[in-house]
């Protein structure tokens, strides 16, 4: 992995060639042909910081997103498919959903270290609000000033947010995470589903989500 310095991450996040093109990257569209299942036992293993997951531990079906804070079609499923999969799936215990970093930029790995730097109750209601308001910091000239206002909602203050995107540990783990899933597991774009070990891209409609969770149930 390359690491990269807090100090250079702080400086690119303000870099003005990001206000323009943060959400330009390339990332998945639609459903694609799955790929040949991935072992749930390395998808699994621990990794550099705990997971952040939605639902009951011992659900039949386990759905693990890789996303980008920036990529746009994240944002859509987030606000499209995921309160319909949750309602549908994970409520009600058939699927829990696993949710790990694969920023694509600097501001994306800002936008993710800020949400493990608050509490892990807050860390869902963050990532929401951060897609919500993904063209308000992303496209932003400078994304600190709308990056502190929605760290605020979490409880952050101008000092612990400084000191968040300072530290080095957090960089560092974010990236491994998403290092991880490239050499391992094969993701290149966003979002990436492995739904138990089945990989699918795109931001997929709840009907996509259904046809592939059901017939684990």
């Amino acid at each position: 992995m390359i690491r990269i310095s807090r100090r250079r991450m702080v400086a690119m996040l303000g870099a003005g060639a990001f206000a323009a093109g943060a959400l330009a990257v390339v990332t998945g569209g639609r459903l694609a042909t799955p790929a040949m299942a991935q072992s749930m036992d390395e998808l699994l293993a621990p990794g550099p910081m705990p997971d952040m997951m939605m639902g009951e531990a011992e659900a039949p079906v386990t759905i693990i997103e890789y996303a980008s804070m920036t990529c746009p079609h994240c944002a859509t499923f987030h606000a499209n498919t995921l309160p319909a999969l949750k309602e549908q799936y994970v409520d009600t215990g058939k699927a829990r959903l696993i949710f790990r970093e694969f920023p694509f930029d600097p501001r994306a790995t800002a936008a993710f270290m800020l949400a493990r730097c608050a509490p892990d109750n807050q860390y869902f209601p963050l990532v929401d609000v951060l897609f919500r308001q993904q063209r308000v910091w992303a496209l932003a000239e400078d994304p600190r000033p709308p990056l502190l206002q929605i760290a605020k909602l979490a409880g952050f203050t101008q000092e612990s947010f400084e000191a968040c995107l300072k530290n080095q540990q957090v960089l560092d783990n974010v990236l491994a995470v998403k290092s991880k899933a490239e050499n391992d597991f094969g993701v290149a774009s966003t979002p990436t589903f492995f739904i138990n070990g089945e990989k699918h891209t795109g931001a997929l409609s709840i009907e996509e989500m259904s046809a592939i969770i059901d017939k684990f149930l």
